[in-house]
């Protein structure tokens, strides 16, 4: 992955991740999937599953089929500048990529019927056929609720692996029951689950390749016991706000985050001991100290 130098005049684009988690016996694990080559967006590159705001998105049909209200919905995303519309679209967005790139259907109906129909609900969506008509003749509702807000990062000016720019809301979200992911082979030509602990070994030696976002993501999923825990603090605080900020050396390119000396914002943003920068070296973005203290 090249480091891109350029600086972007353009808005970001609203977009929206879900970050699946499952309990092992290894532990906490995350789903991971291998954007194709190809991707004008981190091509090659492991990610959570996501994608572009789409306008169907927030399409009354869609927003009718919510199982909760969308002021409910405003409240849990904690962006007072979105309307309530705005802010129910980030759920719909994330549900219908988790859909379309990994086969799994967040919707409220019994898991065993969404189980038995959730492969040919995802080919007929990767298709082109409407998220909202499909749920609607499955006489079902978005499950928002498996949904929680956990943090928005927004691509820098200048961004450190890519020439466009993204508003990321990231929920976490527990895998579905009694569903398999099953993912795309178009967009995403690989799906692995692994520990943050494991994806983050994997980056390090080279094995897999990621972005900023996905890697700081990890060492803040490291802090986590199990499935419940992680979603359990996601619900019971704001989502922050990650905005990196460039702070290079002549040695290397460095990205900071809110609470680290070199960014604009004094209040960390993440717990600790997740690090407050990254800096690029040996080709790859890891804590200043390396990843040592974290995985050995």
């Amino acid at each position: 992955m090249e480091l891109n130098h350029d600086i972007i005049d353009t808005p970001p684009r609203d977009s929206a991740s879900v970050v699946m988690l499952r309990d092992s016996a290894d532990g906490l694990q995350v789903l991971l999937m291998r954007r194709h080559t190809d991707s004008a967006v981190l091509g090659g590159a492991y990610v959570f599953p996501g994608g572009k705001v789409d306008a169907a998105d927030s399409a009354p049909e869609m927003l009718a089929l919510l199982d909760r209200p969308m002021a409910e919905l405003h409240a849990r995303v904690a962006e007072p500048a979105l309307t309530p519309e705005q802010a129910a679209a980030f759920y719909v967005a994330a549900a219908r990529e988790a859909a379309e790139e990994s086969g799994l259907l967040y919707l409220q109906v019994g898991a065993a019927e969404i189980a038995e129909h959730s492969a040919a609900t995802c080919e007929r969506l990767r298709a082109g056929e409407s998220f909202a008509a499909l749920l609607a003749e499955h006489g079902a509702r978005l499950d928002t609720d498996a949904l929680a807000p956990w943090v928005r990062w927004i691509t820098p000016r200048r961004p450190s692996v890519m020439n466009k720019r993204f508003d990321t809301r990231f929920f976490l979200a527990a895998v579905p029951p009694a569903q398999e992911a099953r993912h795309d082979d178009f967009e995403v030509t690989e799906a692995r689950w692994l520990t943050p602990r494991q994806a983050l070994q994997q980056y390090r030696a080279h094995e897999i390749d990621m972005a900023p976002p996905q890697i700081v993501s990890l060492l803040h999923l490291m802090q986590y016991r199990d499935v419940a825990h992680a979603m359990a603090d996601a619900r019971s605080r704001t989502p922050p706000l990650i905005e990196p900020q460039p702070a290079d050396t002549a040695e290397t390119r460095v990205l900071c985050y809110p609470g680290d000396e070199a960014h604009s914002v004094p209040a960390r943003a993440l717990p600790e001991p997740v690090p407050t920068r990254v800096v690029w070296r040996n080709k790859r973005f890891e804590p200043p100290q390396g990843f040592g203290p974290y995985l050995d």
